[in-house]
């Protein structure tokens, strides 16, 4: 980890603020250097600055942190995993909440990808940090997760990823009394407009997202719900039921708890209840089920008994 700073040469002004990062002596390529500044890890006389801002002669640019290199390949690790199913071809996973799925910038050790090479070996690579993977959960997001374990296996599955042939059954308890018993929330998603860490569907450049939410539950002040997304874009469903004015409870991007009003839950209350896919061998489809985390359990029992 290292803390760069300088400031703008003459001969840089003019350039684009990625293109300075790159062209400077600390190891950047202009990939990487899109990815820190988009991570809010460059200022720019004091101000984060979008990749394309055109630096002035005399500005200081200061590069907080740089992050560790990232590994050429995940190490194994012995660490806990529900399994809920197993093959030749593939494993689900009731992911725990709190587990990040793969390696990735911050955080190279602890992730789930470490416990399935560990309690697997080998495993295809789509990415040499992500093998097995054909789709992933937020950190906070517990439920099934599914994971290739031959190179046919990845491909197919990730074909049916592709082609939304896999059904998905999530369940949510989100803030608020929902009045209708079914909805359909079909907005585009997208990056946030002036917060490039959090999703939204006021944006101009939103992809097309579809989510059927059904109620299951009414509690005093909050509901509990069934989400069945269509499309599979980032945070689609926290950023659906937000702006349908039903936040997640305990989802700290999209949904702060009111003032005095702490949330039953410390994470955001989803969980991916349900994965139905066509065996990559077989050719049958395949439902794997996970049942709900004891702290999901426990808040829906604080919502029934109503404290």
């Amino acid at each position: 980890m290292a803390r760069h700073e300088w400031e703008v040469a003459p001969d840089d002004a003019g350039s684009r603020l990625d293109v300075v990062l790159a062209g400077a002596a600390i190891g950047l390529t202009r990939s990487r250097a899109r990815h820190l500044i988009d991570g809010g890890l460059v200022t720019v006389a004091g101000a984060p600055r979008k990749p394309g801002y055109l630096v002035r002669a005399g500005e200081r640019i200061v590069v907080d942190t740089l992050p560790d290199p990232t590994p050429s390949r995940a190490e194994a690790e012995a660490l806990p995993v529900d399994v809920l199913y197993e093959d030749a071809d593939l494993v689900a996973i009731n992911k725990a909440p709190g587990m990040v799925v793969h390696p990735a910038p911050g955080r190279w050790h602890g992730t789930l990808v470490n416990a399935l090479l560990h309690r697997w070996g080998a495993l295809p690579a789509g990415e040499s940090v992500r093998p097995g993977l054909v789709h992933r959960l937020d950190r906070d997001t517990s439920g099934v997760i599914v994971v290739a374990r031959t190179a046919e296996a990845l491909d197919h599955l990730a074909r049916q990823f592709q082609r939304r042939t896999v059904e998905k059954r999530y369940l949510a308890l989100v803030r608020g009394v929902v009045a209708r018993d079914e909805l359909v929330v079909d907005a585009p998603v997208g990056r946030h407009p002036t917060d490039r860490k959090r999703m939204s569907t006021r944006t101009r450049a939103g992809r097309r997202a579809l989510t059927r939410v059904r109620v299951l539950e009414r509690f005093a002040g909050a509901s509990l719900v069934e989400a069945r997304p269509e499309t599979g874009r980032t945070h689609q469903i926290r950023v659906h039921l937000a702006a349908r004015g039903h936040p997640i409870l305990g989802d700290r991007v999209y949904g702060r708890p009111r003032a005095g009003t702490p949330p039953p839950i410390a994470r955001q209350a989803l969980h991916a209840a349900e994965l139905v896919v066509t065996h990559p061998r077989r050719g049958d489809r395949v439902a794997f089920a996970a049942p709900l985390w004891p702290d999901m359990e426990q808040a829906l029992a604080r919502l029934r008994a109503g404290t």
